[in-house]
């Protein structure tokens, strides 16, 4: 075959990879967790965060913030984990840890968008929202935050 038509084949099937992959826990990646020593083990908390196994990624996700406390994304799943535990204080406490590190992280702004709503605080919710479209615009993250405060009626 010509070289154009396997990059063309090579693009669709990139194309159709991308389309059929599952559907994770949004924002949840800005790349700390690649970079990390603790990289494996982060997989394995957020496979099972994406299984909605919230109780057994709770130690996992505590041990490598521990280990690797530069690890934004980590802290922004061990967030996201607590928020669906029904730990509120945790939650915001590990979503601060995260913006600390990157404060420009997408995911940790919109989860805790979403825990400002859960905590009787939309103003605080739509000022993350307004940050998020500073830093990009209509995506992915920004749009779910908007949702969520629509939907909350705030």
């Amino acid at each position: 075959m010509p070289p154009t038509t396997l990059t063309l084949i090579a693009a669709v099937f990139g194309l159709i990879s991308a389309l059929a992959a599952p559907v994770f826990a949004a924002g949840t990646d800005d790349g700390t967790a690649e970079a990390s020593t603790t990289a494996a083990a982060y997989e394995e908390a957020k496979a099972m965060v994406d299984a909605d196994n919230f109780v057994a990624a709770l130690p996992a996700l505590l041990a490598i913030t521990a280990e690797d406390a530069g690890n934004a994304d980590a802290w922004n799943l061990l967030g996201y984990t607590q928020r669906n535990l029904g730990n509120m204080e945790d939650s915001a406490t590990a979503y601060l840890a995260a913006l600390a590190i990157n404060p420009d992280h997408l995911g940790a702004l919109e989860y805790q968008g979403e825990l400002f709503l859960k905590t009787g605080k939309p103003d605080l919710a739509k000022a993350n929202l307004e940050r998020l479209k500073s830093l990009c615009g209509t995506c992915e993250e920004a749009a779910d935050l908007e949702e969520a405060i629509t939907e909350a009626g705030a």
